[in-house]
């Protein structure tokens, strides 16, 4: 059971909503994902206007918890003014800090996203920082009070899955609220090594949404951080330098 704050979820995958080709195969990717968490961006979508159509009016909105998102954030004070709209429109109480601080690689700016998470915490939001694997930056937002972290495993969209196992590792050791692995998942091998580092659970989108078959990938991927968060749980043996025998030795028959 993955447990944001006072929530809690069956699923530990996190499911993007932009980019899909149509609603109608966005709409069946969410099902057979069986994410309960949907993330969008409040800045790419008219949440107020009824004549603009999107992806919330194509979903039971009783079956998910929607998690807005402050991208196209480029300080604090746009990553606030956006979640406080997001809040506004009674979609949910939650937040997922983004605030990029490169353009070109589209890392997030970690001054900007410590200042942003404290700002939101002060307003009352559960907020779940999207960074950089940088140990120290979790550590620190984790101590501000934020409710998981969200180190990404390489940059947004670029599918080159976990670059930096051994710091995201070192950020799921230290941490005592929910390690959330966001970014650069490119197949369900990346996100079933995610969750055998420990990770609590995996957001992804452009591995989905950008798949040929975006549908089979949702289910792929849900199976995979299934498999992943078991092998986690039931202990890989120790790797060795030279092979055992999986047969004992002991009562062998001698001729």
């Amino acid at each position: 059971m993955l447990k944001i704050a006072d929530k809690e979820f069956a699923s530990r995958l996190l499911l993007g909503t932009g980019k899909y080709p149509s609603f109608d195969i966005q709409r069946e990717a969410v099902a057979v994902s069986e994410a309960e968490i949907l993330t969008f961006a409040v800045r790419r979508m008219n949440i107020f206007e009824a004549s603009q159509p999107n992806f919330l009016e194509q979903l039971d909105l009783k079956k998910y918890t929607l998690l807005p998102n402050t991208a196209g954030a480029k300080t604090a004070e746009e990553a606030v003014r956006i979640a406080r709209l997001a809040k506004a429109s009674g979609l949910c109480d939650m937040i997922k800090v983004e605030v990029i601080g490169c353009s070109r690689s589209l890392l997030p700016d970690p001054v900007e996203t410590l200042k942003a998470s404290e700002m939101l915490l002060e307003e009352g939001f559960i907020v779940l920082p999207y960074t950089s694997d940088d140990v120290v930056l979790a550590r620190r937002l984790e101590e501000l009070g934020v409710h998981a972290i969200m180190p990404g495993a390489s940059p947004i969209g670029s599918g080159q899955g976990i670059l930096n196992p051994l710091n995201l590792s070192f950020i799921i050791e230290q941490s005592k609220v929910p390690v959330i692995i966001d970014a650069g998942i490119g197949s369900p091998s990346d996100a079933a090594l995610a969750m055998e580092l420990g990770a609590d659970g995996v957001l992804l989108n452009t591995a989905v949404s950008a798949a040929s078959d975006p549908v089979k990938m949702a289910s792929a991927m849900k199976l995979a951080i299934e498999a992943g968060r078991l092998g986690y749980e039931a202990g890989r043996i120790q790797k060795k330098d030279y092979g055992v025998a999986s047969s004992p030795g002991e009562g062998m028959m001698t001729t």
